[in-house]
């Protein structure tokens, strides 16, 4: 199939799946005589799991990692349950930082009276100077 319909059936877009044969996460086959690129089923399938990795927001070396193991069935589980707990852990620490800057803005938020004085807190915080050794 086209790039296309290839795109259509993985839910990726066509620039996404260009940019996958690209980097050699999918080899399509290549037609000499117009420089298409043909896609497979197989294309496609491996185009949907990575798409879906890439929602759990698994890097692309990661998910060539995954590709690998989803496609090594003497794998172990244990290596891809592995790398699953360490995106859970990049994740809760991305929470963590997350809720403090939440909590840093409602700081700010509540100690601005919003009001037509020109006096900002939440502007002074942005502005001060910070200097690290």
């Amino acid at each position: 199939m086209n790039i296309g319909k290839a795109a259509k059936f993985s839910g990726l877009t066509v620039k996404t799946v260009r940019f996958y044969s690209d980097i050699g996460i999918i080899k399509p086959y290549i037609d000499t005589n117009t420089g298409y690129r043909e896609f497979s089923e197989n294309d496609v399938a491996k185009l949907q799991f990575v798409g879906k990795a890439r929602k759990f927001n698994f890097s692309i070396e990661e998910c060539r990692e995954l590709l690998a193991l989803y496609e090594n069935k003497d794998r172990s589980s244990k290596e891809v349950k592995s790398l699953t707990l360490e995106k859970i852990a990049e994740i809760d620490a991305k929470l963590s930082e997350l809720k403090s800057l939440k909590d840093q803005l409602n700081t700010l938020a509540t100690a601005c009276q919003g009001d037509d004085r020109p006096n900002c807190p939440i502007l002074d915080a942005l502005s001060e100077k910070t200097i690290n050794n």
